[in-house]
């Protein structure tokens, strides 16, 4: 069976986004992406159950994680519907993260990617990015990789974001 959904997971500033765009120019068939970026800005400004703390640490609570089961669940229901789709999320929460896409995208084919970056490398991108809470980076580059399976890793440390989409387009069937 074909690809049908690629989830890229990544800490903040890791470079996922850049690797989505340039993802969805490089693969041969049109693919739709949702990032949690656009999930949490299209939350109400307050009641959604995640706070971003001053040292970067993110919490999540029971409202969000409800919110964020709807558009796992939407998603998927696109897939089903015939969309082909690119997921850029930050499993903060490791393998519970990865198992709530498991369980949204049952009987989907899915290819696993995580995203690696250097926590200091990261940590510059977010102060030029200049939209994230500092700290962020370095806090969620390994936490979100840790007990999550995937199929292929990138690395954008030191190699850039058309090349690594390149290296998972080799990888969709």
């Amino acid at each position: 069976m074909a690809t049908q959904v690629i989830v890229v997971n990544g800490g903040s500033s890791s470079g996922k986004s850049g690797i989505v765009r340039c993802l969805q120019e490089v693969l041969p068939d049109p693919w739709l992406s949702f990032g949690i970026d656009s999930l949490v800005e299209a939350m109400p400004g307050s009641g959604t159950g995640i706070e971003f703390a001053p040292d970067g640490e993110v919490n999540v609570g029971p409202e969000f994680r409800s919110l964020q089961k709807a558009w796992m669940t939407g998603i998927a229901a696109m897939v089903r519907g015939g969309a082909r789709v690119i997921v850029d999320d930050v499993f903060l929460g490791g393998p519970g993260s990865q198992d709530g896409w498991r369980e949204a995208l049952t009987g989907l084919e899915v290819l696993w990617v995580g995203v690696r970056c250097d926590a200091r490398v990261a940590a510059g991108r977010e102060i030029v990015r200049g939209d994230r809470v500092r700290g962020m980076a370095e806090q969620q580059a390994e936490l979100v990789h840790k007990g999550v399976i995937y199929d292929l890793e990138v690395d954008t440390t030191h190699t850039e974001a058309l090349d690594c989409a390149r290296a998972i387009a080799a990888h969709v069937a």
